[in-house]
This record gives structure tokens, C-alpha cells and sequence, in this order.
């Protein structure tokens, strides 16, 4: 445990960050996992749906520096490709 009034302080910060944190990673990956769920289903509307909310979820983890734009991007990237083969079949 911290015995400096500061480092007391940092670890109250850093416990509030980490919850903020986990709280904005949890939805983009709660959000990708029902993106790849509607398209094992063949669902193409429901796929569709849930990428707009999966690349919102993203971006703003990605605008809070969560994630980087380049990790944002090619998940987006990904998630798009598999529903697009799903609308063509």
C-alpha cells in the first residue's frame, strides 16, 4: 500500500480510469460479438445494425486513445468484409 498522500491519490485515479476504461472496451467488444453473431446467423439487416453501433463503439474508443485509430480501423475493416460476404451469397 502507498504511504504518500499522492501516490494514495494516484491509485484512486488509476482504479476510476481502469473502470472508465473496461466500461468503453466492454461495449465495442460486446458490440463486435453481436456484429459476428447476426452474420453466423445469415442475418445481413441485423449484421448491418450492429456494425453502425460496433464502428460507433469503436471510434469513440479509439477518439479516447483506448484503442488506436489503426487498431479501430481494421476492425471496422474486418467486421465490414465478413458482412459484405454475406450479401453476396
Amino acid at each position: 500500500m502507498p504511504i504518500k498522500k499522492s501516490a494514495k491519490k494516484y491509485m484512486r485515479v488509476t482504479t476510476s480510469k481502469t473502470a472508465k476504461n473496461a466500461k468503453i472496451k466492454g461495449a465495442f467488444r460486446s458490440a463486435i460479438k453481436k456484429t459476428r453473431e447476426a452474420v453466423s446467423k445469415g442475418s445481413a439487416e441485423e449484421a448491418g445494425a450492429w456494425l453502425k453501433k460496433s464502428a460507433q463503439a469503436l471510434d469513440k474508443a479509439a477518439q479516447k486513445k483506448i484503442i488506436s485509430k489503426n487498431t479501430a480501423g481494421r476492425k471496422k475493416s474486418r467486421l465490414n468484409k465478413l458482412i459484405k460476404a454475406i450479401v453476396k451469397k
